[in-house]
């Protein structure tokens, strides 16, 4: 059975979402999750950042196993096509029947943003209104809708972006202002969610405590943070090993992960005060199987309450 982005769109929601990513990655942290490290494949589409990739993410928890191929090509925004794209394939555990193969994209796109979400609401000081956005895509717009479900307060949106135009016609749907980066970088909180190649995010314009929800700069040799950034901040990430692998905020600023987001979440005594955090995220299956997991469920709930037979 084949489910359509419009039908994952009908299903998935932040509201059951995100509780759902919080206690995958405190199964992530405590090892109750099997997830080999993702295989990369350069497309060799292109020179330099036009160059996309390909990815396979395999993961076993609870009663399913999932895999996920996506793809990454930062030039299809100059053709109008989205950067991100991906399937996903659900299975049985028990017997290894295929349950689903569902359109991946919104997937992908709906648990970044929780992912980020759940750490927020447990990362920032309470009481944070200002949050800065670097960049104005598509995560961006996911973002502000997930990071507002889990603190509504933060009703000050300032958003720069290397277009000025996309930044202004995003600050106009979110209620918020366009405004200079370093404007941005001064907030509470502070989102990076830019496919830039080079440090966008200085150090010195940020809040001694501020939080930084580091999401774009995918890959190993790109970097959203300068040093600065990284070497004044306790590092907290989805998975140790991922980050360090496939950061290259982390890898070429020689940091290391201080903390994962999962072992926080479950003894909340261990999140750090006092102090500039970044939270860098890469990625996870396990973020896969959660989002889709709910929407297979859905879809079986839906055909129980039409009076068909329960999907297999």
């Amino acid at each position: 059975m084949y489910i359509s982005e419009h039908e994952v769109r009908a299903v998935l929601t932040y509201e059951s979402l995100i509780p759902a990513i919080r206690q995958a990655l405190i199964d992530y942290s405590a090892g109750l999750v099997e997830q080999p490290a993702r295989t990369i494949l350069r497309a060799g589409n292109a020179e330099g950042y036009r160059n996309g990739w390909f990815a396979v993410m395999p993961v076993i928890a609870g009663d399913v196993i999932a895999v996920k191929t996506v793809t990454f090509y930062p030039g299809n925004a100059e053709l109008g096509l989205d950067t991100h794209m991906a399937i996903v394939e659900l299975l049985r555990r028990s017997t290894g029947e295929p349950l689903a193969v569902m359109d991946g994209r919104l997937i992908t796109e709906m648990r970044t943003a929780a992912v980020s979400a759940v750490a927020l609401d447990a990362l920032a000081r309470p009481g944070v209104r200002s949050l800065g956005i670097l960049g104005s895509g598509v995560q961006a717009r996911s973002h502000l809708e997930a990071l507002r479900m889990v603190r509504p307060g933060l009703d000050e949106v300032q958003i720069w972006s290397r277009t000025p135009a996309n930044a202004e016609r995003l600050a106009a749907e979110a209620g918020g202002r366009a405004v200079p980066i370093q404007q941005a970088a001064a907030a509470d909180v502070v989102l990076t969610v830019t496919s830039s190649p080079e440090p966008v995010l200085q150090g010195r314009w940020l809040q001694p405590q501020a939080l930084v929800l580091a999401v774009g700069a995918t890959g190993s040799s790109l970097r959203e943070l300068d040093d600065e950034v990284m070497r004044s901040s306790v590092v907290v990430a989805e998975s140790r090993s991922c980050a360090e692998r496939e950061s290259g905020d982390l890898r070429l600023s020689g940091v290391k992960v201080d903390a994962e987001i999962g072992g926080i979440l479950a003894n909340p005594a261990l999140a750090p005060r006092g102090r500039r955090i970044v939270f860098k995220s890469v990625g996870m299956a396990i973020e896969d199987l959660t989002a889709a997991r709910l929407v297979w469920q859905a879809r079986a709930a839906m055909q129980t309450a039409k009076g068909g037979s329960a999907l297999p």
